[in-house]
């Protein structure tokens, strides 16, 4: 009789977890190196940036980097801060050498760019064969670009570094400098806790509109930028993440996603992996999270940051 009674219970602990408890993302940081943003010096930027990242035991991310950046205004020391971000144990990837829109450029003149930047970024350590589209415009509604450029990648053994997750942190970033230097009193607290509920709430929706896309829960990559609220608050968006069930994962485990082998085909080529699978597969809009535009995202910002009344 006991037997019996242990059984199913025994059935019930051998089933698969269920999936919800296996919501994993990986971190990458655009715009590498980036210039003096709301608060700090790029170096202290980048120290702290590391810092946060060691303190939290967070595994490998990776950053995008714009070669042509390097030496150039707030660049100076960029290569030195690169190699620090390598030597910390993350690894680097091509954001192009200049960052343009591919919509307002030829593919050729595109992929020219994107060679420059791989012939800088091939000989360094911690070197990854990934591509992420600046703005995340891969051609908007010009399908032929868009296809001369997936198959451009593709000659030179480059894949798509996509995004599934975003909370447009570098509007966020902006409106903080645009305070600061305006003179504005910034809740710096209130800030902190924004950008963190931005990003764990948009890693939640592009989790449920994944699941909704394609039936299953991939390894999400998050897009970060390489700014002053990263090196605030890195740490504090990490615990919240896995606070909401997250578990953290190198940028390398979450590439090796077979979903990364999609290529959506959409009305226009832009936004997020998430997006275009949604878009593809017929998901009724808004296939974004909402504080990805900018009307929303201002007006919380001027509400629960400078404590604005609407209107002002």
């Amino acid at each position: 009789m006991l037997r019996r009674l242990l059984l199913p219970l025994l059935m019930l602990l051998l089933l698969p977890v269920p999936a919800a408890a296996q919501k994993m993302i990986a971190l990458s940081f655009d715009d590498v190196p980036r210039g003096r943003g709301a608060f700090f010096p790029p170096e202290e930027r980048t120290k702290r940036i590391i810092a946060g990242l060691k303190k939290a035991k967070a595994p490998q991310a990776v950053f995008f980097v714009n070669p042509c950046r390097i030496g150039t205004g707030d660049g100076v020391g960029g290569a030195e801060r690169i190699a620090a971000y390598v030597a910390a144990g993350h690894v680097i990837a091509n954001h192009s050498c200049t960052h343009p829109h591919l919509n307002a450029i030829t593919a050729e003149a595109y992929l020219a760019d994107i060679d420059a930047a791989e012939s800088w970024l091939r000989d360094q350590p911690g070197h990854r064969p990934w591509f992420r589209f600046p703005f995340l415009d891969e051609g908007g509604t010009d399908k032929a670009k868009r296809d001369a450029v997936r198959v451009g990648l593709a000659a030179r053994g480059l894949r798509n570094g996509y995004v599934t997750a975003e909370s447009s942190d570098w509007r966020l970033e902006a409106l903080a400098a645009d305070a600061v230097r305006a003179g504005k009193p910034v809740d710096r607290k209130a800030l902190g806790a924004l950008y963190v509920r931005w990003h764990v709430a948009a890693a939640d929706f592009a989790d449920t509109l994944m699941r909704q896309a394609i039936g299953r829960q991939p390894v999400h990559m998050m897009l970060l930028h390489e700014t002053d609220l990263a090196a605030l608050h890195i740490g504090d968006l990490i615990d919240a993440l896995r606070k909401d069930g997250w578990t953290i994962v190198s940028a390398d485990t979450a590439y090796a996603d077979p979903v990364g082998a999609l290529m959506p085909d959409t009305p226009a080529a832009n936004g997020t992996l998430t997006e275009a699978l949604a878009w593809e597969r017929g998901l009724p809009a808004p296939r974004w999270y909402r504080y990805n535009e900018d009307a929303p995202a201002t007006a919380e910002f001027r509400a629960r940051v400078l404590h604005e009344e609407a209107g002002e």
